[in-house]
């Protein structure tokens, strides 16, 4: 690919990344959650849904928790052009068409099978699959101090 991942504003942008899901009660809180998580302030993180739900699903919270990332404080926020529009990457799972689409914007679409309806059991393979993309997307966007993305040791 020769599109870049990290636009190039003046000289150090820190880049940001969007999530949206549906309901932005479960897989969107993870990514978001997992991203600040792993990269701290490396990345701008936001999270969005094209339909929030009133609470955040309570077998994700509870998976995070387990491999201690507590996101109960969280509540589902409503998708809005701006978020869209402010943000370097779009990371959709599952929104379909509700995604605003904007020129010079990166587009990923992970597909992810819905936490909704499902226990705590369920929610692990997904936090944990979930967790590997954003570990991608961080080596992508932002490395960790020391390290180069794109090059081999």
């Amino acid at each position: 690919m020769t599109e870049s991942t990290t636009p190039r504003r003046g000289t150090r942008h820190k880049p940001s990344v969007l999530f949206v899901c549906v309901h932005n009660a479960g897989r969107s809180q993870m990514a978001a959650a997992w991203l600040s998580h792993l990269a701290g302030d490396r990345v701008e993180v936001r999270s969005a849904g094209s339909a929030p739900a009133d609470r955040v699903n309570p077998a994700v919270v509870e998976a995070m928790r387990e491999v201690g990332v507590d996101i109960a404080a969280e509540t589902p926020k409503v998708l809005t052009v701006e978020a869209v529009r402010e943000s370097d990457v779009c990371v959709t799972m599952g929104c379909g068409d509700a995604c605003p689409v904007f020129p010079g914007k990166r587009y990923l679409d992970w597909r992810l099978t819905d936490p909704a309806g499902r226990g705590v059991e369920a929610v692990r393979p997904i936090r944990d699959e979930i967790k590997a993309l954003v570990e991608g997307l961080i080596a992508e966007l932002a490395p960790a101090p020391g390290t180069s993305a794109g090059t081999s040791g």
